[in-house]
């Protein structure tokens, strides 16, 4: 397994229904960790990249009702 963390920026606050979806999505799809950070719309995701692309996150996170925009450069 390789895991590798990708952030996002995200327009609209996730809520409880988003947030449970997330918890669902971690335990079926190679999601490890998903960490939001308010103060910068940002949110960080560890996965497994053996399982998933950077794409398939943003999709999955997308299908959990998150409002993904684009992903922030990691330096």
């Amino acid at each position: 397994m390789t895991y590798l963390d990708i952030v996002f920026k995200y327009g609209a606050v996730p809520g409880e229904n988003e947030m449970r979806a997330i918890d669902t999505m971690r335990e079926v799809y190679g999601i490890r960790r998903v960490r939001f950070n308010p103060k910068d719309c940002t949110v960080r995701v560890e996965f497994d990249a053996s399982r998933l692309k950077q794409d398939a996150v943003a999709k999955l996170l997308r299908s959990a009702g998150v409002d993904v925009r684009e992903p922030v450069v990691l330096a």
